[in-house]
């Protein structure tokens, strides 16, 4: 059957920026093996072109060109069918080509290469969640040529969504890696914010982690916590989630509790400091320049201004990524 429709039902962050959903991915489709020649047929069908994680954007939005004569190449992706867009009709058709490197040719009318990352809180509902899509199937696709089980090479089927082993036969799906991102407060309602040892300047976050195998996502907001900060904590709430294909994380945002501020301490190896803020302190540390914090189009700054009350003012030269 077709993919649902998106729940009415809204969660405590809100849509944010990169999990929005306009578009059908139509699984029900992908499993036709004549689908490429079928929608290749169609005048109205779209392509999306990717290179080196880069698409092509015009303006603000994802170009969708028409299909080239020489049809979609090696290993197009079904994206699926657009729901509603004031560009495209609704049911159009969009495939993901995947190109070995740009291709100045198709920079045509002012379209340029960009990353998900620099153009992601200028695109709409449907832009958006085209790039992500596309991001994240790209990237798996990029890093699993070859079976895990005899190493041999894998084919794409069903649209680009599954990879066959050419030795055994054996099925492989894209990954998904969850990974808990949590805003921890005190009892005077201060955040912790943590500076990752890899950043440059003085940047701060709110802590983060992957799951592991056999954890539950409360029992690895306790855990990845600990770890991190020596912080005791409690009453995680789970508030809304984001895709992250970079390359293929899912991040579900809590909040948590500390009655122990005082025991907080950096790990030393992923962490290089953690500090606690009042809402005035953030305010003054960010407007002054003297820290960054996450992007608009990260969680981690969703759930910084959810605890702050409302945006965050920074300098002209902007935030962190």
């Amino acid at each position: 059957m077709s993919s649902p429709a998106p729940s009415a039902v809204v969660p405590p962050l809100g849509i944010l920026p990169l999990a929005r959903t306009a578009v059908d991915r139509g699984s029900d489709r992908r499993v036709a093996p004549d689908l490429f020649e079928q929608i290749r047929e169609n005048p109205g069908t779209r392509v999306m072109y990717m290179a080196g994680g880069k698409a092509l954007i015009s303006d603000t939005e994802v170009v969708l060109a028409p299909v080239a004569e020489a049809g979609f190449g090696d290993g197009p992706v079904y994206l699926g069918r657009i729901l509603a867009d004031a560009q495209e009709p609704a049911g159009t058709d969009v495939v993901l080509v995947t190109l070995a490197e740009e291709d100045p040719l198709l920079e045509t009318d002012g379209a340029r290469w960009a990353a998900l990352r620099e153009v992601a809180v200028l695109l709409g509902e449907l832009d958006a969640a085209l790039f992500v899509q596309a991001a994240a199937v790209s990237n798996w696709h990029a890093v699993h040529t070859h079976c895990p089980r005899c190493g041999a090479p894998t084919v794409p089927e069903q649209g680009g969504w599954v990879r066959r082993c050419t030795e055994d036969g054996s099925q492989h799906f894209p990954r998904t890696d969850p990974a808990i991102i949590v805003a921890v407060t005190d009892p005077d309602d201060r955040i912790l914010l943590g500076s990752a040892a890899a950043w440059k300047g003085n940047r701060y976050s709110t802590l983060a982690g992957f799951v592991e195998p056999g954890e539950s996502l409360e029992g690895a907001v306790i855990r990845e916590i600990a770890e991190e900060s020596g912080l005791v904590v409690h009453s995680p709430q789970y508030l809304g989630s984001q895709p992250w294909p970079f390359p293929c994380s899912l991040m579900l945002g809590f909040t948590a509790r500390t009655e122990d501020p005082a025991a907080a301490v950096h790990d030393g190896v992923e962490i290089s400091d953690v500090r606690w803020f009042t809402r005035d302190e953030l305010r003054d540390a960010v407007g002054s320049g003297e820290i960054t914090i996450a992007s608009g189009i990260s969680i981690a700054r969703n759930l910084i201004e959810r605890w702050y009350g409302g945006p965050i003012a920074e300098p002209e030269t902007g935030a962190g990524v």
